[in-house]
This record gives structure tokens, C-alpha cells and sequence, in this order.
């Protein structure tokens, strides 16, 4: 007992531990092969058995080496719970087992004096959801008819650029003829829900492929204008030059990573990109900068943002911008003015007690520039980040939503800068539920970005299952660089399946639109909407049943 040594890392201290059943077990290696993490290993143990060979009963006592799997007990080679073990044992003879008394945390942080990071979601569920405390409650019925679904025609399209009111639209007639005395904000009608920004470099190649030719198809095949955000880090040269530019909102963050690339390719392109977004902040981690580990910068992402195998670290906020004000005159117009006033420009921002702050000094822009407001929430989801930033810092979505909404309202500019909410969106794995809810609160549209992994094979939850992405050994091949876990990931199935998604959403938004009577996009509408929870109801300035 004297050398026990009470301080070290244990089992019992570890969020998964690994069940084992020897008997089960051929030592095929498929699952010491296929753990990313190396979280478990091959080795041998001394086994005591009792024998009889005699034909009276004759004990003897034998050992025996016995070949085994062993997790490993360590502070950076540890099980995340991802389950690729149990998937390719053919034997059912080994599975990862949540510890609820782990204390594995605590561990970490005094044995590496490190802040512990992950990817993933915010994992501290305290309860039930905002958007699962809010129904659908007015359906029209006899003396005004509900729509059909099946057979009705619906306009499922939100705007993305600033929205003139009627009395500022630069229109007048002359010669009997409508004529346009100056040009308009440039405004791209598209569909209520974006693939949110994932960059290359915080996914695999592979994976952002798969959601571009998603988007591609979703838009020349199956006629749906989805959009999707590049996320920070700049893209391929061969997709600037190409004709599917269109269908891309660029984004530019407090790191510019990637955007010399942009600039330079701006003479060869051959359509305009679908918008550009400025990120100031991101819901999952507010107030905080990206964060792009050095194990996760390839070759190609080197190559892409010009920078060298290192930790990518963009700032907190943009350098040299130190208002709104400034923001709207610096960003707004330099990339208005990059692109020729052609292409809407957004920003996005951390959802907080601010929000509605900024949102009101951007509705005053005197410019009429401001493309679009991006709010997130949260329930976001990230790449990677100090878990502390992740749990405990940002502002639930729903409300803050509501609050911009109805700021806008009470100025009568509602509409005029269009919103797009986030965080958590698709989390009870009905996205089409939450983009209507969200709608009927004010957005104009959503944003999703964690739900398009789940699509590809993402085996994290948010319970603190895997939450690895932060790792670079993503093990199913969405977030990594590493060429063999990359090879995992089939790119024409999740591509298949992000398709397939959205054509079921497509019809699901139809569903909900239907019954409250809405060939259009029911923005504001919070008359369609109850809440069961009293708090909510008031809160939201909805109705309350019970």
C-alpha cells in the first residue's frame, strides 16, 4: 500500500473506460488499427488458473501469458467515447463505457497546467430546449382554409443584402416609364437556411468537397437556392475561377487568413460570390478568437491561408476597428466598394446582452450597405476551444433573436436588415421545425453548420461523446487532415445525404407553412406560435397554453 501512488492518473478518473471481454476476442487488431486516439493497445497479462487433470480431483495451479486489449491511462492518449472500436470488431468483444464519476478535468488541467480543449457543443445540458417549449399553435381552419401542402405553390426564399423601404427605392417615371435614378443595394433572394461557416483547415478536404458539391447539386438539380458560408481561411483558386462562386458567401475573419488568395483571383472571376460575411464573433466561443491547431494545418491549408505549419490564432477582434461606426465605414464599404457594389455584404456576431445594441446602430446605417445581421447563438458548435469558453460563456439564440426583432419593429425597420439566427439549430434533429420557429420569432432565415457533420458520420453528441475535433484524429475523417482518417470519409455519400436532408426539409417547411395558411415565409409571424412554459411565453411575447 505504501507504493501506491493516490495522484496519478486512473481509470476510474477517465470520461470513457473500455469493457473488454476476453472471451469474445479473435486479437484480429481491428480495433487497436482503428482508434485514432490510441487510446487502447495490444499487451500481454499473467493469468492464474486452477487445473485438474487427474481422475479424482487433483488442483494444480498454473500460470499463463495471455494476450489482451488495455485502455490506455494517460493525459493526452485518452478514450473520447467515439465507439469506432466497437464498430469494427466483428465480436461485439470491446465498447467504450461513459464513467460518471470521472473527474477527468480536474486531472488534466493539474497535471499539464493547460486549459482543457475540445470541439463539439456547449455540454452543459441543464434543460429542456427553448425551441421544444414552443409549438405551432394557430392553424387555419374554416374561415381561413389551410393551404395543401402537396399541391400549392410556396415561395420559400429569404432575402440575403439591405432591403430598401418603398419610400427610398430610387424609382421615378418618366416617359411613361419605370426608371431607376440610381442603382440599389445588391440583394440575392435564396433559400431560409445556409450551410454555416466551416473552414477548410477545421474540416478535412474531403468533407468541405462533399458540402460543395451539395450545394452545387442542390441548386442546378433540385432547384433549391441553399448557400454555403466558407468559413475563415480562404478557398480553392479553382472554385474562385469557377461558375459555382455563386453559390459561396465568402468569409473574412479577424485573421484574413486566406483572402490574398481572394483578391488576386477577383480579375479571373467569372461570377460574383453569393455574398460576403465579416466575422466578429461566433456563439460557440464569444469573445474569442479562432483557433486552428498546428496538427491540423496540412500542406494545403498552408498553402491556402500563406502561413507556416503552426497554431493558427486569429485575434478577438478585427484590428484597427473600434466602433460600429467604424466598422460600417472601413469593412462595409472597402468590400462593397472590392467587389463594385454587387455583392451583399453581413456581418456575424456572438449572440449577448449587446446584440441588440449593435443591431440598432446598423439599422441606422446611413449607407444602405449592411447586407444582412448573422446572430449566433450559444448551442453553436465549434472546431476547437477552451472548454471553459464553450460552457460558459454566450447567450441562448431564441430570445436574443426575439429581442433584435422587435427592436427593429419598434423603429419600423423590420425586414430592412435581413436576419439570420444560429446556434443550435437542428440539435433535436428536425431542422425544418426550428427554421419555421425561428422565422416566426423574426429571423428571415437560419444558419446550420454542426448538423451537416452529423450528416457525414459524425459519431460526437453533445453528452461529451468524442468532442475531438480540436484533436486533428477525428475518427471518422470530417475533421482531420491526416490522410488516412481522411480516406474514411466517403465524399459522394455525405454529399448524398446533405441532399437528401434538405429535399425532406424542403417538404417539411411546406408542412408547417401550410396549416397556418403561408405561401411565403411567415417572418414575425408570432401570432402562429404557443409556449408551454409560462417564462417563455412572456419572454417571447407569445401566447401561453396549457
Amino acid at each position: 500500500m505504501a507504493t501506491m501512488r493516490v495522484n496519478e492518473l486512473a481509470k476510474d478518473d477517465l470520461f470513457w473506460q473500455i469493457e473488454y471481454k476476453h472471451d469474445r476476442c479473435t486479437l484480429c487488431g481491428r480495433c487497436v488499427a482503428a482508434c485514432p486516439f490510441k487510446a487502447i493497445e495490444a499487451r500481454v497479462e499473467r493469468r492464474r488458473k486452477v487445473i485438474s487433470d487427474d481422475i479424482t480431483p487433483n488442483p494444480k495451479v498454473i500460470f499463463q501469458t495471455v494476450p489482451v486489449i488495455k485502455q490506455v491511462v494517460d493525459e493526452y492518449n485518452f478514450c473520447r467515447g467515439c465507439g469506432i472500436c466497437e464498430k469494427v470488431c466483428p465480436n461485439d468483444a470491446i465498447r467504450p463505457v461513459r464513467n460518471p464519476d470521472h473527474r477527468f478535468q480536474a486531472k488534466y488541467r493539474s497535471v499539464t497546467g493547460d486549459p482543457f480543449k475540445r470541439g463539439g457543443r456547449n455540454n452543459l445540458v441543464t434543460s429542456a430546449r427553448t425551441l421544444d417549449k414552443i409549438k405551432i399553435g394557430r392553424i387555419s381552419q374554416m374561415t381561413d382554409p389551410s393551404l395543401d401542402a402537396q399541391r400549392h405553390t410556396f415561395d420559400l426564399l429569404a432575402p440575403f443584402g439591405r432591403v430598401l423601404p418603398p419610400q427610398e427605392i430610387p424609382f421615378e417615371i418618366k416617359d411613361g416609364k419605370l426608371v431607376e435614378r440610381e442603382n440599389t443595394p445588391p440583394v440575392r433572394w435564396i433559400y431560409p437556411i445556409i450551410i454555416g461557416d466551416m473552414s477548410i483547415g477545421a474540416l478535412s478536404w474531403r468533407m468541405w468537397e462533399a458540402l460543395a458539391i451539395a450545394t452545387a447539386y442542390l441548386n442546378e438539380e433540385a432547384g433549391i437556392p441553399i448557400r454555403m458560408c466558407s468559413g475563415e481561411g480562404g478557398v480553392p483558386v479553382r472554385l474562385l475561377k469557377s461558375r459555382y462562386l455563386k453559390y459561396m458567401i465568402l468569409q473574412i475573419a479577424s485573421g484574413h487568413f486566406g483572402w490574398n488568395r481572394i483578391i488576386n483571383a477577383m480579375p479571373d472571376m467569372v461570377e460574383d460570390p453569393a455574398g460576403i460575411l465579416i466575422k466578429i464573433g461566433q456563439g460557440a466561443k464569444p469573445g474569442d478568437g479562432g483557433l486552428l491547431q498546428a496538427k491540423k494545418v496540412a500542406k494545403h491549408i498552408q498553402e491556402i491561408r500563406g502561413v507556416p505549419k503552426a497554431d493558427l490564432l486569429s485575434p478577438p477582434n478585427h484590428q484597427g476597428l473600434y466602433s460600429i461606426e467604424e466598422s460600417v465605414q472601413k469593412m462595409f464599404l472597402s468590400f462593397n466598394a472590392a467587389f463594385k457594389f454587387r455583392v451583399p455584404v453581413a456581418i456575424k456576431v456572438a449572440a449577448s446582452a449587446t446584440s441588440v445594441s449593435v443591431y440598432n446602430n446598423l439599422l441606422r446605417d446611413p449607407y444602405n450597405i449592411v447586407g444582412g445581421f448573422f446572430l449566433d447563438g450559444i448551442d453553436g458548435g465549434t472546431g476547437a476551444a477552451h472548454e471553459i469558453s464553450l460552457d460558459h460563456t454566450g447567450h441562448p439564440i431564441v430570445s436574443k433573436l426575439r429581442d433584435c426583432y422587435l427592436a427593429a419593429v419598434h423603429q419600423g425597420k423590420q425586414g430592412q436588415i435581413p436576419l439570420w439566427a444560429a446556434g443550435g439549430m437542428g440539435k433535436g434533429w428536425n431542422l425544418a421545425a426550428d427554421a419555421f420557429k425561428m422565422i416566426c420569432l423574426g429571423a428571415n432565415g437560419i444558419f446550420t453548420g454542426k448538423l451537416m457533420l452529423q450528416l457525414a458520420g459524425c459519431v460526437g453528441n453533445d453528452n461529451g461523446k468524442c468532442n475531438a475535433c480540436n484533436t486533428g484524429l477525428c475518427p471518422v475523417g470530417i475533421c482531420t487532415q491526416n490522410p488516412v482518417l481522411v480516406k474514411r470519409l466517403d465524399i459522394d455519400k455525405v454529399a448524398e445525404n446533405i441532399v437528401n436532408y434538405f429535399l425532406s426539409v424542403d417538404h417539411e417547411l411546406k408542412k408547417l407553412m401550410a396549416p397556418i395558411g403561408n405561401s411565403s415565409l411567415p417572418v414575425g409571424r408570432s401570432d402562429a406560435l404557443i409556449a408551454t412554459d409560462k417564462a417563455v411565453a412572456d419572454r417571447l411575447k407569445i401566447q401561453y397554453a396549457c
